[in-house]
């Protein structure tokens, strides 16, 4: 696409404006203070293949033992893919336990439902209300939360409009999806053989399950070649995303992420540093961004519930800027991290914090 001239590159940041600008989206604290309250998961090799399990899961209403929570085998969901799920994350902050954004996933799951013609048994706020109770229940203070509606057992075949819809929500301890090396060093990335797949055939901005299965190609055929994560082209070979996160590019102190209108979820860990990026005065355009870009950027980095924001510091072998996470990144991360964990007191809008229901 043709561009006009650009402006001369800004020169970047210098150490007392950087951190002018952290201090003016931190809220006044004393010099030495505690950690993030971050409860430490499973350790291993990465947190990602470790199956960590809680005492309950709500189905349609009922809590029931995680060992119980099971499906007819004639699940429509299981044979063709028809339901629609959310990631949300849980924090122990210093008010108490808090779910990042919980009001945006509920929507957006709902959003999902319809666009598969599926509408929800239950008000959201009943939803939001079965998940603080989990949470307390289960006697979690961080945790990932997984809500899925799904067509349950009924008729088989591949219209499903005669089966019922169904809701369960699970919720377990899980560290960075990336691993926690991975959050301060960077990963390695690697650009798929596979095409993300085009709004023409599905609805990408829909978190539906069968759709997924894209992703899982791509994740499968990076991994077994030594990398951590997949970067997915459009069938135009512009990029889109990664197989769970958006993807971020700064060149020259600018941020760019794919639109939109590009084949991508719409994440709202994305919209979240967006808004940080440019509260911090760093400018980020939504456009189309071309494969070529990732190995001549200065930063590479990716933002999803799981993944949180994790840097690239590689990617197809190729080290990003000089192979290591890179400022701007760092300085956007720190206060994503603050916000997450309710230590930044201007974002504290995005928490909702868990309320013990009466009869617990």
């Amino acid at each position: 696409m043709a561009r006009g001239p650009t402006a001369p590159p800004r020169a970047r940041p210098t150490s007392r404006q950087t951190r002018g600008r952290l201090r003016a989206l931190r809220r006044p604290r004393p010099e030495t203070r505690e950690p993030p309250l971050r409860r430490p998961f499973a350790c291993g090799v990465s947190s990602a293949a470790t199956v960590n399990t809680a005492d309950l899961i709500w189905m349609n209403g009922e809590f029931v033992p995680w060992d119980e929570a099971k499906v007819h085998v004639l699940t429509h969901t299981l044979h063709y893919g028809t339901g629609v799920f959310e990631g949300i994350r849980a924090y122990e902050t210093e008010r108490g336990t808090a779910i990042f954004r919980h009001h945006d996933h509920l929507e957006r799951l709902k959003r999902s439902a319809a666009l598969y013609y599926m509408e929800l048994p239950y008000q959201l706020e009943k939803l939001r209300e079965a998940t603080h109770e989990l949470i307390v229940r289960n006697e979690l203070k961080s945790c990932y939360i997984r809500p899925l509606v799904y067509r349950g057992y009924g008729p088989m075949g591949l219209d499903p409009l005669k089966n019922p819809v169904e809701v369960s929500i699970a919720v377990w301890e899980w560290g960075a999806y990336l691993g926690e090396e991975g959050k301060r060093r960077g990963i390695r990335a690697k650009v798929s053989s596979w095409r993300r797949i085009s709004p023409d055939s599905l609805i990408p901005h829909s978190k539906a399950c069968g759709q997924y299965l894209n992703s899982v190609l791509a994740k499968i055929e990076v991994s077994q070649a030594g990398y951590e994560e997949a970067i997915l082209l459009d069938d135009q070979g512009r990029v889109c995303e990664g197989t769970g996160e958006n993807v971020f590019v700064v060149k020259d102190e600018a941020i760019a992420t794919p639109p939109q209108s590009a084949s991508i979820l719409d994440g709202i860990s994305r919209k979240s540093v967006i808004q940080i990026a440019r509260d911090l005065g760093l400018e980020v355009v939504e456009r189309d961004v071309a494969r070529a870009e990732l190995t001549l950027a200065d930063e590479v980095f990716l933002t999803g519930t799981a993944a949180e924001l994790t840097p690239v510091r590689e990617i197809d072998d190729h080290p990003i800027g000089g192979g290591e996470r890179g400022p701007i990144t760092r300085e956007v991360q720190a206060i994503f991290d603050e916000a997450l964990v309710g230590r930044a007191e201007r974002y504290h809008e995005w928490l909702d914090l868990v309320e013990v229901p009466s009869r617990v």
